[in-house]
């Protein structure tokens, strides 16, 4: 069952808490995170990527870039930007995009869980990105990065937090320039406090990671360095949503080259495995194995044919269905976690996307897939497999800098 405990979470003042929240650090690279922050000493960027307020030559995996975000995280405190919670304490947040609410639990969840199986995983990680947050958190003394995991819902933990938003005061709530509400309550009650913790002991078997692979790992393998024997080091920070709130986006491909084929020659050799319409518009999938294909200033309709895929918790998937058949057996892209000649883009960003990259020259052809399910998730994480890379796409992302854990 899982383990969660409250924590003192360092936190901004509320009269910065906007200036304060960030995007992920992992959603930005430093020319954009550098942008993000002009005007504004006070975001949380200053920290999770603090290479932006160095030398443009500084490599951003130095440990002048990790010290540098020791020395802002201090600063900030210093000049009381921030300040740590007096006492222990769950943290119950909110965020709303265009008008859907979604509510979880701010935590610090157990390392042991991670490493037991309780909290599961459906997603491979890259050693290069580990080790950057290791050497982040291990420098800084500070989870910075907050992992998002599901859980089955709990119809009392449901109500219990329904209950404390209605009637408590949040101590955030403010409206980022992307128009994502982000609302924060405090629960500070001790039998509440207690309440929850048994509730997720008795009643919730297991978490999903559904976004944070590399922080959830990197936090994990923070205990076999030096900073590991901290106090906090055996607990990682962790929102859990229950299922029914989350939502998935569709999370798309764009392929440089057609691996020396000709457009006609590619469409034949694809007509093997799917169905091929010409649309007079962006295709967005409507439903399981269809894909929209945009190539050459067209949109195209594929439906994956019967008998070439197959229905294990894996091999239906559309993101499995679009890898098998069509870019590692047409375009030659065998890994898409390596290969250089592929790229994803998120669905928040729209299809106008896809066209843009393709139109531009920079990419030949784009494909739009239908959302991954949670519950195709919690499948796939309960038969102890993982999914192909870039699977889901979460909307909307946790702000950084609103909650960090200190691990010492």
């Amino acid at each position: 069952m899982a383990t969660i405990v409250p924590f003192k979470a360092l936190r901004p003042q509320a009269q910065y808490a906007k200036q304060v929240a960030s995007r992920p650090y992992d959603v930005l690279n430093s020319k954009e995170a550098k942008e993000e922050v002009r005007g504004n000493p006070y975001s949380f960027l200053h920290i999770t990527k603090a290479e932006i307020d160095l030398p443009e030559d500084t490599d951003i995996h130095s440990q002048k870039v990790y010290e540098k975000a020791k020395e802002t995280l201090h600063a900030y405190t210093q000049r009381e930007v921030l300040f740590r919670e007096s006492k222990p304490c769950y943290y119950i947040y909110q965020l709303v995009m265009n008008g859907k609410s979604q509510t979880g639990l701010v935590c610090a969840s157990a390392v042991d869980d991670y490493e037991n199986g309780i909290i599961k995983k459906h997603e491979f990680t890259r050693p290069e990105k580990e080790q950057d947050r290791i050497s982040h958190i291990a420098t800084t003394g500070a989870q910075t990065g907050n992992v998002f995991l599901a859980y089955k819902n709990v119809e009392e933990l449901d109500e219990l937090i329904e209950k404390w938003k209605k009637e408590k005061s949040p101590v955030y709530d403010f409206v980022a320039d992307d128009d994502i509400g982000h609302t924060v309550w405090i629960v500070t009650d001790d039998k509440t406090i207690e309440k929850i913790t048994a509730l997720f002991a008795e009643k919730v078997a297991a978490t999903y990671i559904a976004d944070g692979h590399h922080r959830a790992a990197s936090a994990a393998k923070v205990r076999l360095t030096a900073a590991g024997d901290a106090e906090g080091a055996g607990y990682f920070l962790t929102t859990l949503f229950p299922a029914s709130q989350l939502y998935i986006m569709d999370y798309n491909r764009l392929v440089k080259d057609l691996n020396g084929l000709s457009k006609e020659n590619f469409l034949e050799r694809a007509g093997e495995s799917f169905e091929i319409e010409k649309a007079d518009r962006a295709v967005a999938p409507q439903q399981l194995h269809q894909f929209g294909m945009y190539v050459d200033g067209s949109w195209y309709k594929l439906t994956a044919k019967p008998g070439t895929y197959t229905n294990d918790p894996i091999g239906i998937l559309d993101v499995t269905i679009l890898q098998n058949n069509l870019l590692d057996t047409i375009l030659g892209i065998a890994d898409p976690r390596t290969d250089k000649r592929i790229d994803f883009v998120g669905g928040i960003r729209g299809l106008e996307e896809l066209e843009k990259r393709v139109d531009s020259g920079e990419m030949k052809v784009a494909f739009s897939l239908y959302p991954v399910s949670i519950q195709q998730l919690f499948d796939i994480a309960d038969s102890g497999n993982v999914m192909p890379p870039k699977s889901t796409w979460f909307e909307p992302k946790l702000r950084d800098g609103l909650l960090t854990h200190l691990i010492d």
